[in-house]
Order: structure tokens, then sequence, then C-alpha cells
């Protein structure tokens, strides 16, 4: 069992991040999506390492099988864990991608620590620019949303995942099975975690972050019928905010697609791996 301490609480106690490193190769840091951990990644990371690649996936703090503080639950920190984890494993020339929420933790990452040790990115079905309702996001949440979110999960969390994630897979055809293990991923979660990332999400605004200091390759991909985070708010207008990134939109697809696309998903990933830093990517094909 793998753990990184990151930093130690108010009484000296570790902060550790549980992560798993696998296969030879050019390395790629997976980050997993809302409230789930890093075993989401299952069919990504299998098909990953197949192709070459060394694959590190972690548990966000809170999450999975990493240490539960009472606080720190911010973009802000987030970043500050991945650039821990690269450091600590001394990664270069790394392929992050980052689905959902870890999409706001990669863009978050670039812009803090100025893209250190990383070559490309993708943002899979991502909350970027942001979450909140405004003119450009019709469909986003206002404070009212984020404070009825955070009573359901405090109320009964288990309930609000199963909920959650049947509008993940809302009529994609996924078995009853699979959906059944990616709810069972949100077991560990801390609920004071899942409250303060929902109130992250309330707090933060990517659009500050994305600029000409991300002019890397990168991919945008992202459902068209997403109804979590809906496409023209989040896929397009972040593919719009990136210099460099190429958006790739996946008919009719919803928010779940590491589950519902997982094999267009990997080769998507693979393609982007494969790109020189110094090129640009290949057109998509659809």
């Amino acid at each position: 069992m793998s753990m990184l301490q990151v930093e130690t609480d108010s009484l000296g106690r570790p902060i550790e991040l549980y992560y798993e490193d696998v296969g030879y190769g050019p390395p790629v840091v997976l980050l997993h999506g809302y409230p789930f951990d890093h075993a989401m990644w299952e069919e990504q990371a299998f098909a990953l390492v197949s192709g070459g690649c060394r694959v590190i996936t972690y548990d966000r703090r809170g999450f999975g099988k990493s240490s539960k503080p009472s606080d720190g639950y911010n973009f802000n920190r987030f970043a500050d864990d991945l650039k821990a984890l690269l450091e600590t494993l001394d990664l270069h020339d790394v392929t992050l991608v980052g689905f959902s929420m870890g999409a706001g933790e990669v863009v978050r990452y670039m812009s803090r620590h100025l893209g250190q040790r990383v070559t490309r990115f993708a943002l899979v079905s991502g909350v970027t620019p942001s979450m909140t309702k405004s003119k450009d996001n019709l469909d986003g949440a206002d404070e009212a949303k984020f404070d009825d979110t955070c009573m359901r999960i405090r109320a009964d969390r288990f309930t609000y995942v199963d909920q959650f994630v049947d509008l993940l897979f809302e009529g994609a055809g996924t078995s009853p099975a699979m959906v059944d293990w990616i709810k069972s991923l949100a077991e560990p979660a801390s609920r004071i975690a899942m409250v303060g990332c929902v109130r992250a999400f309330a707090d933060t605004d990517f659009t500050g972050d994305m600029g000409a200091a991300i002019n890397l390759p990168s991919l945008v991909i992202h459902g068209t019928a997403d109804r979590v985070a809906p496409f023209a708010a989040h896929g397009r207008r972040t593919a719009n905010l990136l210099p460099g990134s190429i958006l790739r939109p996946y008919d009719g697809a919803g928010h779940g697609l590491f589950a519902t696309h997982g094999a267009m998903l990997s080769e998507d990933l693979l393609g982007l791996i494969r790109t020189p830093p110094s090129h640009t990517l290949p057109p998509p094909v659809f």
C-alpha cells in the first residue's frame, strides 16, 4: 500500500495520499472525479499500461484510502497535493488527465504551479470554467442549490450518491453491476470532504487560470448530453479559453464518459500521450 505524506495538520498528524504506480513508459497521472476514488480509472489505467505508459492514480484527500482531515478542501490545496505527488515520484514530461472535478485540479495546478513537469493534459467532462450560475452558464447552480446539496449530503450521503450516479449514466445503457460498483467507490469518502468539495465548486471560478500560460497540447473531451456539466457552458467554453486545445465532443454522451465510452476515451488519451510536445494534436475524427 503506497502512501505519500503531503503535510501535517495542526496537531502534527500526517495527511497522506494513497496512490498506485503501475507500468513503464511516459508517465500519466489520472485525477478522479467527485465523489469517487482512483479506481474509477480502471479501464483507462489498463489500456494505458497496455499501451506502454506508466500510470499513476491516487485518491484525493478525504476520499478512498487517503487521509480524511477536517479541512483543506479547496482547489489550491488540491493543486498543492498534486505538486507533492509529482515531486516525490520525480515525474517529468507528465500527461495530466482530470475527470470532472479533477479537471479543475489540473487547471489550477497549471496556473498555480506554472505547469511544472507537465507536457500535455486532458480535461474530461470538466467542471471548468465554473459551476456557478452566470450569464455564460445559465444552467449553473446558484447559492441555494449548493446549500441544498450540502444539506442532502449531511442528511443521507448514500442516497445522494445513488441519485448522483444515476444522473451520470441516465439513459446510457450502463450495466446495473457497473453502476453499483461505481456507487461503491464513494462509500469510503468522508462526509466532511464531500460537503467541503461542494463548497469548493461554489467558490471557484477557473476562468482566470486558463490562458496563454497553459499553451500546451491538450484535449477537452465532453459529452454533448452532459447534464452535470452541460456541454456549451463547460466543454465548449473551456476549449475556447485554452490556447492549444482540441475540443472532442462525444455525441449524445452524458457525464460518465470513463464508463459509458471507456474504450473511446482510452484511445483518445493514448493519441494525446503519443503527440510530441512540440507538435499540435491531430484533428478529431468523428
